[in-house]
């Protein structure tokens, strides 16, 4: 078992890797706002073009937090991605989500992949 890092309450942590993104233009909306200090974090990288990613804030072997496909594939499409989102809210109200309109779909949040 890890040991419990030192964190930042979720939210504080959110608007930090948020922020820059104003600044590049890039357009983000928190559709659910979950537990302030410690919520799970959901994110859609809307990449504009009727696909997406959807990635899941998860603690990998090492107890690192890191990201992976929520749902096991690398490219969703948008309905689809929505479906899935609406499922994770009414299941998690303390989760958050996050959409983020990028045609790149970078993950601007710290962390790696796991695969």
């Amino acid at each position: 078992m890890y040991e419990e890092e030192a964190r930042l309450p979720v939210h504080i942590w959110i608007d930090a890797q948020l922020s820059p993104l104003n600044a590049r233009g890039i357009f983000y909306y928190v559709q659910q706002k979950g537990e302030q200090n410690s919520g799970t974090i959901l994110l859609k990288l809307n990449g504009l073009s009727g696909v997406c990613k959807l990635l899941i804030q998860q603690r990998n072997l090492d107890g690192v937090l890191s990201w992976m496909n929520a749902t096991k594939k690398d490219l969703v499409e948008e309905i689809e991605a929505d479906q899935y989102i609406q499922r994770a809210m009414s299941r998690d109200p303390d989760l958050w989500v996050i959409e983020i309109e990028d045609k790149n779909m970078e993950n601007p949040f710290e962390g790696d992949m796991i695969t």
